[in-house]
């Protein structure tokens, strides 16, 4: 569960024609499903930094841990001094670890979907950094990259944390990085990835005792009552978090408790008792299987930096 975000600033107006689109079209499929990236209106990514705070969602500190240790060392990749864009920003909070360790970086462009989210974090940036130029992208990386503000010749890192790439299908998340590629074929890109690990860490991570999780994956639907005129019963849903190890993925399910109709933007859709709606995936990959992810997007690893317990990792890569 990581933010995920296309760098073309979408008008408000655009953007409500593609959630209704995408909400619709993603109920009406035999298996229904919505993308998670609705997660993140501005009450879902508060509630999503309220779970990277919680003792059994371990890949925020996990990650944290591994930009510590090696912050300085990425700080020989050209782009720490020129300019760094980070892929969904959300808080920033890693960000710190590497602008403290880059005191060369002139530009920082954080790109996110949460648009007042994002403006917050960009702001908290400018005063701790007032000698970087700050540049906020709201945007849905997603899509194909479309015209990102002009940045002058400079070197670019690409920073991807949170192990997003874990959200997309294995064929959409090569393609994500070969859109990356062709939009900044020079860039290094460091990302986090998240590994296998023990199936009963993975379950308590998704699907926590206090039920800020379930929170967040209800919110979606509170999410459509509020921009759709939907009447989504809340407690007629249940948060679901299912390990499919075929898969090697977490997947989130909110279930129908009861069979029922909901009325949404003027159209209704059915569900039977115990259909669901699969709001997200997060896949985990090995070595092996993500070396063949990035390299069918045009990447080549030349580092992986993990935790004592090899519970995540954080690659560098460079275009292939």
């Amino acid at each position: 569960m990581t933010k995920h975000v296309s760098p073309e600033n979408q008008t408000d107006e655009n953007q409500s024609d593609m959630f209704r689109d995408d909400i619709l079209s993603g109920l009406l499929r035999d298996q229904k499903a919505i993308s998670s990236k609705w997660l993140y209106d501005d009450v879902g990514s508060h509630l999503f930094e309220a779970i990277t705070e919680l003792d059994a969602y371990y890949p925020t500190r996990t990650e944290i841990s591994i930009l510590a240790q090696n912050a300085r060392k990425y700080r020989r990749l050209p782009g720490a001094r020129g300019a760094m864009v980070e892929l969904g920003s959300g808080s920033s909070r890693k960000t710190d670890l590497l602008l403290n360790a880059f005191p060369d970086l002139s530009v920082y462009m954080p790109i996110d979907i949460s648009a007042n989210h994002l403006k917050a974090a960009a702001e908290r940036v400018r005063r701790a950094y007032p000698s970087l130029a700050v540049i906020p992208v709201a945007a849905d990386f997603t899509q194909p990259f479309g015209q990102l503000p002009l940045l002058p010749e400079l070197p670019v890192l690409i920073f991807f944390p949170g192990s997003t790439i874990g959200n997309f299908e294995k064929t959409e998340a090569a393609a994500l990085l070969s859109n990356i590629r062709s939009a900044m074929p020079e860039a290094s890109l460091v990302i986090g990835v998240d590994r296998p690990k023990d199936a009963k860490v993975l379950q308590e991570a998704y699907d926590d005792p206090a039920g800020i999780t379930a929170a967040f994956n209800q919110n979606l639907l509170q999410r459509i009552n509020r921009e759709l005129d939907g009447d989504f019963d809340l407690a007629a849903f249940a948060h679901k978090a299912i390990w499919n190890e075929g898969e090697s993925r977490i997947e989130m399910h909110l279930e129908s408790l009861v069979q029922q109709q909901v009325s949404i933007a003027g159209e209704t859709v059915s569900f039977a008792k115990g259909e669901t709606i699969h709001t997200e995936n997060s896949h985990k990959y090995s070595e092996e299987a993500f070396e063949g992810i990035a390299n069918e997007g045009g990447w080549q690893i030349m580092d992986v930096d993990s935790d004592e317990n090899n519970w995540f990792s954080v690659y560098t890569l460079q275009a292939a």
